[in-house]
């Protein structure tokens, strides 16, 4: 238990240093210091930064689970609001701080288990996308497979781009322009 507050510790205090130095300068003996332990701790719990940021973006993108899916309500005029769900949840899912985020989307070091996290995370995902694709009456689109990936990549991508940097669009307008076009390409309005 005392091991895994200390490791939490750690994982809190880097992803603090992170968004206020950025990656190079977030040292490991920023990150001990931050997290008030010694860096020998440090090192018992992660080699190097990398092994730390690799962690922390494990673990925002296991965060990432369509919570909703399985409460939708698939009647015929739910489409806008299903669609909604969707985006909603990935915008409530990378509310973190911005500049953190950029960290992670720009410099997370590759590691295979990140890979074999974003798998895990896709494939559930784009599982739930496929269920309401294939089961909503106002959805109309050629092949359901293409269509799940098309829409988590087009929001996932956007969402990542924009809540890393939002400039001076709100996030309702945001929202409310990604949802507009995923209904249209969903109801197949050409």
């Amino acid at each position: 238990m005392r091991a895994e507050l200390t490791r939490d510790r750690i994982l809190t205090a880097a992803a603090h240093v992170f968004a206020e130095h950025g990656y190079a300068a977030g040292t490991t003996n920023r990150i001990a210091e931050r997290a008030r332990v010694s860096i020998g701790s440090l090192y018992q719990y992660f080699p190097n930064k990398d092994a730390i940021l690799a962690e922390i973006l494990v673990q925002h993108i296991d965060r990432g689970t369509w919570t909703g899916a399985a409460d939708l309500d698939l009647a015929p005029g739910t489409l806008e609001a299903a669609v909604r769900a969707l985006i909603r949840d990935a915008i409530d899912n990378h509310r973190d701080d911005p500049r953190l985020l950029r960290v992670m989307i720009e410099e997370a070091p590759v590691s295979q288990e990140l890979i074999d996290t974003i798998d895990r995370h896709g494939k559930l995902r784009t599982a739930q996308v496929r269920e309401v694709i294939v089961t909503h009456p106002d959805i109309h689109v050629a092949n359901p497979d293409i269509a799940a990936d098309l829409i988590l990549f087009t929001v996932e991508m956007n969402t990542h781009k924009f809540m890393a940097d939002p400039g001076t669009t709100t996030v309702e307008a945001f929202e409310e322009e990604l949802v507009a076009m995923v209904t249209r390409y969903l109801r197949g309005d050409r």
